[in-house]
């Protein structure tokens, strides 16, 4: 049974497959119905029954409407040259083979398009080609625009030029102009310069908007100004001071900044502030406490109130919970929540289907690994080198070597290029079932592809020599990671310390300890959450540099 989790619904295909919606009936363990099958029967209802489609998640053919012939043609022309542009990676070459003036409208729906999809790149290409076009009436608000691309790129260099020139024409100082320039030196990572630009505005004006506050705030938290951050928001719930009041963004920006810092309590009072505020709390809010928690019982505490509190789950709540549960090896809650999802209508990204593949590989379950694996594929969710490293540590964690080998094959048969993590995983299973030849084997063809090996990699030789009763070749390994610019962690060092049974070798070990600890100061893998506002794209974070333990 779940612990705090409560199904929104119970005809899911999973429940149907274990009879879980009748209490009367002892359900049948989950790893009984989902282990290695002994038959042929088993194995058929095991593919049925995870994951089955959805209706939702199939091809849909859009039906456009159109006004008449013209507009249909006119439409379809407009769609050509934005797909031309796309594949070019050119706006200019494409739209400069006119060799005429453009209509004022194509023109405006082109960058208002390109906008839409922050391809902040080509808006500012577009609004430079125009300023040399003779046809063209280069407005303030085409200024505005042009500084606001430059703003998003973080190219504080030409915002500032754009922003001179502004001033130069006689423009009339704008918050827009400001805040677009205050945030090309936050991008950029010139925050004192954005923090000059914004006590410039506080100062003199033109006054702040609920925008500069939100990426001030962003900028302060980003730049680690946590004490800048707090007595700006401060300010902001003081209604003497400022005539603007914190809103959904803020609020977010600091539950954030308090999770980066580590200040659980911190953030949880700022979760209850919003409410005596009247500031409601979104998905958003709720994904960011859920992200602190490590312990699957509080991550489903946060989630349940969620639900009771009427705020509708998304891919990354879902993806939060499936997380939590794979991480303490309960696969059987990761399923239900995944396939509680699909049931919900919502549409699981590449890092979702990630986790659950995840989940089960982490206990070296194969077979569920693969039909996770294939139902990406079916779903759209076209495997990356992440994916394909996850399927490989299944094999390796459920102590197939001669599997992992063969899948390995295929990763490159199907044009990935194994990373670190990739070659850390192999390495990994050789040291775990002792095999020292071919463990050697992976670490040098990583070397002859130039790849670095780093701590984990380390730590695994490490410790396979010295579980060999080679505590010579364990020392080396351990020296090796400082020599090589991967400084021993509070790991290495715990292990390096349990392989030394005499008083010699535990003399030596302690030495070498202590000499490391300068180095690495005890580092620990404590995780990591990058924050995303409801603007950012829903799945952009770099998944190949993720560990799969």
């Amino acid at each position: 049974m779940m612990i705090g989790y409560t199904p929104l619904r119970n005809d899911t295909v999973f429940a149907k497959a274990l009879d879980l919606r009748d209490s009367t009936i002892n359900p049948v363990p989950f790893r009984s119905v989902f282990a290695r099958p002994k038959s042929t029967v088993v194995r058929t209802l095991e593919v049925v029954s995870m994951l089955a489609p959805r209706k939702f998640m199939q091809r849909r053919k859009k039906i456009e409407v159109f006004r008449d012939a013209a507009d249909e043609a006119e439409q379809r022309k407009w769609r050509r040259m934005m797909k031309e542009i796309e594949e070019v990676g050119s706006a200019v070459s494409v739209l400069s083979t006119k060799n005429q003036a453009l209509p004022r409208d194509l023109v405006l729906g082109t960058l208002v398009r390109f906008k839409q999809l922050k391809k902040w790149s080509l808006v500012s290409e577009i609004l430079e080609w125009l300023q040399t076009q003779p046809w063209w009436d280069f407005s303030e608000m085409d200024f505005l625009m042009l500084v606001t691309a430059y703003g998003k790129q973080g190219d504080f260099n030409k915002a500032e030029r754009v922003f001179g020139d502004m001033n130069k024409k006689g423009y009339s100082p704008s918050v827009i102009s400001h805040t677009a320039l205050m945030e090309a030196y936050g991008k950029g990572k010139q925050y004192n310069k954005a923090e000059s630009v914004f006590r410039r505005m506080q100062s003199s004006g033109p006054e702040p908007s609920a925008l500069t506050y939100q990426l001030i705030l962003k900028i302060f938290v980003e730049g680690n100004k946590f004490k800048e951050a707090e007595e700006t928001f401060e300010t902001l719930l003081d209604d003497e001071k400022s005539p603007l009041k914190p809103d959904q963004k803020m609020f977010h920006m600091m539950i954030y900044m308090y999770r980066k810092a580590g200040n659980y309590e911190k953030a949880r009072k700022i979760f209850g502030l919003m409410r005596e505020q009247g500031v409601p709390q979104s998905t958003v809010t709720y994904n960011s406490l859920m992200s602190f928690e490590t312990n699957y019982k509080e991550v489903s505490k946060t989630y349940d109130q969620m639900q009771r509190a009427g705020i509708r789950p998304d891919v990354v709540s879902y993806a939060l919970l499936i997380n939590a549960y794979g991480k303490a090896r309960r696969e059987e809650e990761a399923l239900a929540v995944f396939e509680e999802m699909l049931d919900a209508g919502v549409r699981p990204t590449h890092k979702a289907y990630n986790i659950l593949l995840d989940a089960f590989a982490i206990s070296g379950m194969v077979d569920q690994a693969r039909t996770v694996f294939k139902s990406m594929r079916r779903d759209r969710c076209t495997p990356d080198i992440c994916s394909y490293t996850t399927m490989l540590s299944a094999y390796v964690n459920a102590s197939d070597m001669e599997g992992a080998e063969k899948f390995f094959r295929r990763l490159k048969q199907d044009g990935f290029v194994p990373n670190v993590v990739t070659y850390g995983t192999l390495i990994k299973g050789y040291a775990k079932i002792s095999n020292l030849e071919k463990m050697m084997e992976k670490y040098e063809e990583m070397q002859v592809h130039g790849i670095k090996a780093n701590q984990a990699i380390y730590t695994a030789i490490m410790d396979a020599y010295g579980r060999n009763k080679d505590f010579g070749s364990a020392v080396f390994w351990f020296k090796e990671m400082g020599f090589c610019g991967a400084p021993p962690d509070r790991k290495a060092t715990n292990i390096l310390l349990s392989l030394a049974k005499t008083e010699a070798e535990k003399e030596e070990a302690n030495l070498l300890v202590g000499y490391s600890s300068q180095y690495s100061n005890g580092q620990t893998d404590n995780g990591s959450f990058e924050y995303a506002d409801e603007d950012d794209d829903e799945d952009n974070s770099n998944d190949d540099d993720d560990e799969v333990e």
